[in-house]
């Protein structure tokens, strides 16, 4: 008996589970984006809007649900297009049948998240319409197509990059600085888009480095700087010790400029990370007016350095922190407040590990009984300073003169690069001449070796002659301040930051305060 085959028709779309004679409108919404926001873009983004916005409403078949946008984020990945996300989550969610964009270099440029999207979207029965390439995704044909589409645009979009990267970098080598200026403090855009100096906002750049030369930390300058009510650079109401910092190492404001500090490490990401060598960095001397003399400039360089050692230590606690010494243990004082609550609050300084397993003599001390201290060593000081003027003067000829460390340093420098060069015709010689491998590496460990040194001996001739230079200025301006101080009358901070370095407590009767100079004075 021959079989007999009858076909029942499909009823249901496969993809959108609907009826077939369904006559439900499609909820449909359209994506627009553009990269930038040059103004003949955001034109292009309105008409991008308006066009399918008229689109969609013309056809009686669809139900305009609405257009997601995004204006000028980039199309290499998905993470801050805020429109993009929110559109594929209602689509998710099941508000959207249908989407409606331009091209697919609009919806990603970046291969795996489109197809990523595309799938998630699919398997929800959402359909998406790639109108400059007449792709349906629900088509047989919609995913290879998509495929192809997307690994154009997203190597396009590498091509752009890199292009817009090497005219950056040419902008570099031909010495064009550019910076952020409405995030900038002391400088505005000039008409050759250079820098010129704002009046107001460099006597603020002034005073954060006299602050900082006076002895102020980072932390407690940004402190002041927030009291006081005076914006940060990016136009809040809180400075950071970060802000201060960054101003504090900004070589633009002794009028020059290190270009290429960043780059981009990914194009799709837009990841950056600080140029440590991969690629040329560019040094402009002298491009503007300086806020800051190059001679402060590099004052503030080396006690920055000098303080990131743990030399001349400072807190951002309180400006007592980290200057008084537990002569029993060699700890830090730190503050501790004593009856809170009640009319008697007051806050004493006592050693950290006082009440630790070793249990220090040394006594508590006051806040009125330190700036005492401070003001009867002072004058001790102040009072025999014309002998002391004439010590440190010999001091500061002899011990900290770093001319011969200067000249072992530059003789380091050539030593560094014969070395490297050798390596590298070592290596050379090797790749194109039949060596014995043995001696060939024994040569080349034997450079290295030679390299390394000569290296790590640089670093430390560089670290004295830094510390001698941090010194040596430490010394010079504690002795001009000093030629002009009479004795004092009254305990002030700046006068506290200035002079002291230490205090150290060993009883009640022994406390000497050791000053920036190195003198110490048993008070």
């Amino acid at each position: 008996m021959a079989k007999v085959v009858t076909t029942i028709p499909a009823t249901l779309s496969r993809f959108t589970a609907a009826s077939i004679n369904s006559k439900k409108k499609r909820r449909v919404a359209a994506y627009a984006r553009v990269s930038t926001d040059h103004e003949e873009q955001l034109t292009s983004y309105e008409a991008q809007v308006d066009y399918y916005t008229n689109y969609i409403k013309g056809r009686d078949d669809w139900e305009f649900v609405g257009v997601y946008t995004d204006e000028g984020i980039t199309g290499t990945n998905t993470k801050k297009r805020e429109g993009f996300k929110r559109m594929v989550a209602d689509a998710l969610a099941g508000k959207i049948d249908l989407i409606i964009t331009k091209s697919v270099s609009r919806f990603a440029r970046n291969t795996v998240d489109s197809l990523t999207t595309i799938r998630s979207l699919k398997e929800h029965n959402v359909e998406c319409y790639f109108e400059k390439e007449n792709i349906w995704t629900f088509d047989g044909k919609g995913e290879l197509l998509l495929t192809i589409m997307s690994s154009l645009a997203q190597e396009e979009s590498r091509s752009i990059s890199e292009n817009c990267t090497w005219g950056q970098r040419k902008r570099f080598a031909d010495g064009k600085v550019t910076v952020p200026f409405k995030r900038f403090l002391g400088y505005d855009m000039g008409p050759d888009h250079n820098l010129v100096i704002n009046p107001e906002q460099a006597k603020l750049v002034k005073r954060i480095y006299g602050m900082f030369l006076q002895g102020q930390s980072p932390f407690q300058i940004a402190r002041i700087l927030t009291e006081e009510g005076i914006l940060s650079p990016g136009g809040k109401n809180h400075w950071n010790p970060s802000n201060i910092k960054s101003i504090l190492t900004n070589e633009k404001y002794k009028g020059d400029a290190l270009l290429q500090k960043s780059f981009t490490v990914d194009f799709l990401t837009k990841k950056k990370k600080a140029n440590e060598g991969e690629i040329p960095q560019y040094y402009v001397k002298d491009n503007h007016e300086a806020i800051i003399d190059p001679e402060t400039f590099e004052m503030v360089q080396t006690l920055m350095a000098t303080r990131k050692r743990g030399w001349n230590r400072k807190s951002s606690v309180s400006i007592f922190s980290s200057k008084i010494k537990c002569g029993d243990c060699g700890s830090w004082y730190g503050p501790k407040v004593w009856h809170s609550n009640d009319a008697y609050r007051k806050t004493i300084w006592q050693c950290n590990h006082k009440f630790d397993g070793q249990k220090c003599a040394t006594p508590t001390l006051t806040e009125e009984e330190i700036k005492e201290l401070f003001l009867r060593a002072a004058n001790q000081v102040i009072d025999q300073k014309d002998q002391f003027i004439s010590v440190y003067e010999q001091v500061l000829s002899k011990s900290l003169d770093t001319r011969s460390l200067e000249r072992e340093l530059s003789e380091l420098e050539a030593e560094i690069n014969i070395a490297a060069e050798l390596i590298e015709e070592c290596i050379k010689e090797n790749s194109h001449v039949a060596l014995d491998q043995a001696d060939y590496q024994k040569r080349y460990d034997a450079l290295v070796a030679r390299f390394d040194k000569a290296k790590a001996r640089h670093a430390e001739v560089t670290d004295l002659i830094t510390e001698h230079t941090a010194r040596k200025h430490q010394i010079e301006t504690y002795l001009q301040e000093l030629r002009d101080r009479e004795p004092l009358t009254e305990f002030r901070e700046t006068d506290w930051l200035a002079m002291v370095d230490y205090t150290t407590v060993h009883s009640r009767d022994d406390i000497r305060v050791t000053f920036k100079d190195g003198m110490e004075i048993k008070v």
